[in-house]
């Protein structure tokens, strides 16, 4: 029988994890040995996910996982384990799932009751320490969960395989291939709009989240001629986060979400995926309007990364916390980040009249009795000043406040995520230090992250922890070719060829298909598919784009192939349902209209710089754009690398592995992509 005492997180490589290291209750990591542990003990399991941003998951470790009495009933009942939900996504996707099933609302902190091999039976979110609101106190929860066990076992262990069931029907299903065209953009754009704000931006109604996936399904649509209205709902919502409170105007970077229905008051935490996804958003939309207020988030959004967000070696950080301690030593959501008017006052020197009025800083605050700085002025416009050089002094001044805490973990899908997003930007925009976060973060997950050969999905202070996922695959691949596609260095083709191998390795489902969780992952009750998208793209997305990258990079068509079967399948498995898979329909339509367009010349010459700013202006979320000044520099096996233009700057296009004829000037290339 495994010995059952002590707390076993103090090794754990997640610094959520390591928060837990000195609570009483005994807690174990998700594993084989602790899911044997349940069974020798024939105890059921308490499963605590949570993650180190996540305010709610704070309060509940500090009223019930630091308290020795409550601990104590823990102990006695349960076999405890305590999950980051960014470390096991998969572990969180199942449950969370299961949680969901029995009719309750998600969220953070999630608390579920597992039999001893891990099929779930009941669960809740947040519990307090002492009943309230409604809601039971933990302890007399954890009492009543135990005496159903004891008394109801059989009841209870039917009912688990049940749910258990139908989770494997609904996340592990499949089904024979279906039809592309069922993954059309236009009926999914259709629904979104239905959801939009017109006057806001993101969807209706608060909090408001960005809603990435969502958003790129409105910015295919605008850019492939779909409704002005599309267009228009894109554009407002990234000019909306960059006006807002959920953005941090001193800083730079996306907070979470907003509380509001404006995007004023935000819920503080800051996401590294969220600012991928960002990143890429103000791409779209600066490339599209020329407007500098996108510009100018996409630098400072950058420079965030680079001062706050890189770890030793140039890895990304997974997150900042919303909480930090405010100036009395009090542990307050937003202390770092909110201003009263007379700080304000104190740092500018009282000349500053100007800056409260533009960034809502009033004597009473619009936030507690603090100022969340903003630009949502009725009538604000992006050419307003934008007072770089007070915001410099907030920053210096705000730097001597007590920072929140970071988790410093890197994930490997979220910096695969960021790594494209850099790369995008420093093809939009020229800003070298995008470039150079990019290189690096590629180079660390490259050097660190692959252990004997395997990927791994999380790492910290030199050690990993995690099989990697299919978004890990998926979204290093897309990387990878960004990077390709900035620098023309052949070597990150390699790395995302070997990522591919991988992901068919150890994801493959033998049909073409392909599922979250590797092959090899023992300690999850079923493989999760990874169909459905959350904050981010799910698994099958990440993969289906990842491949199709590819194959447009290489000129691989067995890549080719293995992108259209995966979305073909993924296609069968949702049905009716694909409006709710934005990220496989955005994914697929690379498989439908997808071309590469070479542009060769010198920068130099007025001509190739002309034809360059026409391509960047002409945004086609499908298209692969090679720049360079020599086609011998392009892989040998692409199509375009045929081509021989007879003179100098040239453009072509391939389509369907089919080149046309090269045109020679900016006007001759406007007309070979459309007016856009």
């Amino acid at each position: 029988m495994s010995d059952q005492n002590g707390n076993r997180l103090a090794d754990a490589v997640s610094p959520y994890l390591i928060q837990h290291k000195d609570n009483p209750v005994h807690w174990r990591e998700w594993s084989d040995a602790a899911l044997e542990e349940a069974r020798d003990l024939d105890r059921p399991i308490l499963l605590s996910v949570g993650y180190a941003a996540c305010h709610w998951c704070h309060v509940m470790a500090h009223e019930s996982f630091e308290d020795p009495a409550v601990a104590a009933v823990m102990n006695r009942l349960y076999v405890n384990v305590k999950v980051d939900r960014e470390e096991r996504p998969e572990i969180d996707q199942l449950y969370m799932t299961a949680l969901q099933a029995m009719g309750e609302q998600g969220g953070w902190p999630m608390t579920m009751f597992l039999t001893p091999d891990g099929r779930p039976f009941f669960g809740g979110t947040y519990f307090p320490k002492r009943a309230r609101h409604g809601r039971p106190g933990f302890v007399q929860l954890l009492e009543a969960v135990a005496t159903a066990w004891r008394d109801r076992r059989d009841e209870l262990d039917g009912s688990a395989t049940a749910i258990l069931d139908r989770l494997s029907g609904f996340l592990s299903t499949t089904a024979e291939a279906g039809r592309l065209d069922s993954l059309a953009l236009a009926p999914t754009a259709g629904r979104v709009i239905q959801l939009t704000d017109p006057v806001l931006g993101g969807f209706r109604g608060a909090p408001k989240f960005p809603n990435a996936p969502y958003m790129e399904v409105l910015a295919r649509s605008s850019f492939e001629g779909g409704p002005a209205e599309h267009r228009d709902a894109f554009l407002k919502t990234p000019r909306s986060l960059s006006c807002g409170g959920i953005y941090d105007h001193v800083g730079g970077g996306l907070h979470r979400y907003a509380t509001d229905e404006r995007w004023l008051v935000p819920h503080f935490e800051k996401m590294l995926y969220d600012n991928a996804q960002f990143l890429r958003h103000l791409g779209w939309a600066y490339r599209a309007t020329g407007d500098a207020l996108f510009r100018t988030r996409i630098d400072e959004t950058v420079d965030w990364l680079a001062r706050e967000m890189r770890v030793a070696g140039g890895g990304l950080a997974a997150s900042l916390d919303a909480d930090s301690l405010d100036a009395a030593g009090h542990p307050e959501e937003g202390a770092f980040y909110v201003w009263t008017e007379e700080k304000v006052d104190d740092v500018l020197g009282g000349s500053d009249a100007a800056f409260k009025r533009a960034y809502g800083v009033t004597p009473g605050g619009n936030w507690e009795g603090k100022s969340i700085l903003h630009r949502l002025h009725p009538g604000a416009t992006s050419t307003d000043p934008d007072f770089t050089e007070a915001r410099a002094r907030l920053l210096e001044a705000r730097a001597e406040r007590t920072r929140p805490g970071r988790d410093d973990k890197v994930l490997a899908d979220w910096n695969g995520m960021a790594i494209r997003a850099l790369a995008e930007a420093a093809r939009a925009t020229g800003n070298a230090l995008a470039l150079e976060l990019a290189r690096d973060a590629f180079a660390f997950v490259s050097n660190h992250m692959v252990i004997d050969g395997r990927l791994r999905h999380a790492a910290r202070d030199g050690r990993t922890a995690g099989l990697a996922l299919s978004t890990d695959y998926g979204t290093l691949i897309q990387a990878a070719v960004a990077l390709f596609a900035t620098t023309l260095d052949s070597a990150y083709l390699d790395r995302a060829s070997f990522f591919a191998a991988e992901l068919e390795r150890w994801h493959a489902d033998g049909t073409g298909g392909h599922y979250l969780n590797p092959s090899d992952s023992t300690d999850v009750p079923i493989r999760l598919r990874g169909d459905h998208d959350e904050a981010v793209p799910g698994g099958t997305a990440a993969v289906i784009e990842g491949l199709s990258m590819l194959a447009q990079a290489t000129g691989s068509i067995e890549i080719a192939e293995r992108a259209e079967q995966a979305a073909l399948l993924a296609a069968g498995r949702l049905g009716e349902g694909a409006g709710g898979a934005p990220g496989i329909v955005s994914a697929a339509g690379r498989l439908r209209r997808g071309s590469e367009l070479c542009i060769i010349g010198y920068p130099a010459d007025p001509g190739f710089v002309a034809m360059v700013d026409l391509a960047r202006a002409r945004v086609d979320l499908d298209r692969l754009d090679l720049i360079t000044d020599a086609p011998e520099k392009l892989p040998a096996n692409l199509p375009l690398a045929a081509i021989h233009p007879s003179r100098l700057p040239a453009a072509y296009i391939c389509e369907d592995r089919v080149c046309r004829a090269p045109v020679y000037d900016a006007t001759a290339l406007q007309a070979l992509l459309g007016e856009g």
